[in-house]
């Protein structure tokens, strides 16, 4: 099994003068967080589904630096996003596709600024785009036929206005879609944005994910689909609070796709 699931490291690229069509930026909760690492892997099995030509950086990756922004700290972000520029670019990286979209807004939207310019595109959208260019099957399966409703990451959504890849590849699975009062632009945020992630929520009558998650309850969804490893967490701390995680699950859309074809 660890031989199907070969990553390869743009190192190991360079050494065989390669370059491969597309980076993978892992980012830290894909890398670290025992969920999140789920989501890494279903993508892969995805990718190697696909015959994509890919690579990571492995150990010279670092954080984008958004947290750190988004907390107040311009200085660290700056430090941080400086050095991952200088490695992508030394690389000669064009493509970047992450399985994060605050990853995926901070390379796109804010290191351009800094000496950083590549195409940037959330996991959701370059699934969409294999499936388009039919290196990609996604039919049924296992979740053909089940209630899902999307909760739209922030800053895949609001900041970025893609709305549409992560439904199209649920539309795809013939799942049953249902649609929370608050989606698309009007959307609410999971409570992890902004830094709240790494913090302890500000006194107040009820917790953002606890709300969020209510929402979510309310159109009775079998799963609650996903995009993002901070909303992931949030959500599924969310339904552990309602004591429904015996009858809802919290999934990535990868994931979603890697378990309908049990890749």
């Amino acid at each position: 099994m660890a031989e199907a699931l070969k990553v390869p490291t743009m190192a190991e690229y360079m050494a065989a003068g390669k370059k491969p069509e597309v980076l993978f930026w892992v980012g830290c909760a894909g890398s670290f967080d025992d969920r999140a690492k789920k989501i890494t892997k279903a993508f892969v099995k995805l990718l190697h589904e696909a015959g994509v030509d890919f690579a990571v950086l492995g150990t010279e990756e670092s954080c984008t630096g958004d947290p750190a922004k988004r907390a107040g700290n311009e200085f660290l972000f700056q430090m941080q996003a400086a050095t991952n520029i200088e490695v992508l670019n030394g690389y000669e990286i064009e493509k970047v596709v992450t399985a994060c979209p605050h990853c995926f807004n901070t390379i796109k939207n804010e290191y351009p600024a800094l000496g950083g310019n590549y195409e940037v595109m959330h996991h959701t959208q370059f699934l969409k785009a294999l499936l388009n260019e039919g290196k990609l099957k996604v039919e049924g399966g296992k979740f053909k036929g089940k209630r899902i409703t999307f909760h739209d990451p922030c800053y895949l959504g609001r900041a970025n206005g893609e709305y549409e890849a992560p439904r199209d590849l649920l539309r795809k699975l013939e799942v049953e879609l249902v649609e929370m009062r608050k989606c698309k632009s009007n959307g609410l945020c999971c409570g992890a944005g902004g830094g709240q992630m790494f913090k302890e929520p500000e006194p107040g009558n009820k917790d953002v994910n606890i709300e969020r998650t209510e929402q979510a309850m309310e159109v009775k969804p079998e799963v609650i689909a996903a995009g993002c490893p901070f909303c992931n967490t949030m959500m599924t701390d969310g339904v552990k609070g309602k004591n429904k995680e015996d009858s809802v699950a919290v999934m990535d859309v990868a994931e979603l796709i890697a378990n309908a074809q049990d890749l």
